[in-house]
């Protein structure tokens, strides 16, 4: 039997029903054409955990399988999660081309089909941020680690460029009421909040990947396009708000671009977490 962590629920949110909009969201579009470009922040975070051959892990939210492959080319015993099957299928055909070995399981980051204490070591790149009862899937991370495991998290900061992203959305789009933002997730204060007295230690390291397009147009257009929550956003919007929205968001390219001569890099804060258990 699985033991879970205690958890405070407020029993005024319907997290289920938040859940399969977002299931919806995230299947809609395309997210493995964006998701390919983060490659590198799946790289970074197996070198930041300094990986060994033969530890297992357990990719969490873990979408087209950006750090699943990054763990499995270093040759770990890898189980690669997620509740959109699209994404998972993805995955595996990018682990099939290369010839890698990995296990893949559908799964709710709120409820982990694991036993407590399962795997070496836990990870999520820009994915278990994304639950709305962020307490629980916290709960759930640090439960199926062992103890001495390691957790490893990369999760857009409030202030980068995808923070500032999302923040606009919300001004179009209300977000469901009673759930905080995903970009909390980006700030040492949730984190010492959330795993600080299961933890023996917590390192810290602010990054940024750059997002480099053809243009700032060419960033919008692909994000409309394939990325669920813009996705979501401009099917919700009438015409005239999705003008509105669109400008919005090549303003706030402009923001943040060192892009020369028409093209676009911008680049995204993002923050490196890895929690040592206790």
């Amino acid at each position: 039997m699985l033991n879970t962590l205690s958890v405070d629920v407020p029993e005024t949110i319907n997290f289920e029903f938040i859940k399969e909009k977002q299931r919806n969201t995230w299947g809609s579009g395309d997210y493995g054409r964006i998701g390919v470009t983060l490659q590198i922040t799946g790289e970074q975070l197996c070198e930041s955990m300094d990986l060994r051959a033969g530890e297992s892990v357990l990719d969490v939210a873990a979408g087209n399988g950006n750090v699943s492959l990054a763990a499995a080319r270093r040759f770990c015993e890898v189980v690669s999660t997620d509740y959109v099957e699209t994404l998972l299928a993805q995955s595996k055909e990018r682990a099939d081309a290369e010839g890698l070995k990995l296990h893949y399981q559908f799964a709710d980051a709120e409820a982990l089909p694991f036993e407590n204490n399962e795997f070496d070591n836990v990870v999520s790149t820009f994915g278990v941020m994304f639950t709305p009862n962020q307490a629980q899937s916290a709960a759930e991370l640090i439960r199926v680690c062992r103890p001495g495991g390691k957790i490893g998290l990369t999760n857009w900061t409030p202030e980068g460029f995808i923070g500032q992203v999302f923040k606009l959305i919300g001004s179009y789009i209300a977000p469901p009421s009673g759930i905080s933002s995903p970009a909390l997730w980006g700030t040492r204060a949730f984190i010492d909040a959330q795993f600080g007295q299961y933890s023996k230690q917590i390192t810290y390291r602010t990054r940024e990947f750059n997002f480099r397009f053809q243009s700032p147009q060419h960033w919008v257009d692909l994000f409309r396009t394939y990325y669920g929550p813009v996705h979501k956003a401009f099917l919700a919007l009438e015409e005239e708000q999705a003008s509105a929205l669109e400008a919005d968001l090549l303003r706030l390219i402009s923001d943040f671009n060192r892009g020369t001569n028409g093209d676009m890099v911008v680049p995204s804060e993002y923050l490196e977490v890895i929690v040592t258990k206790d």
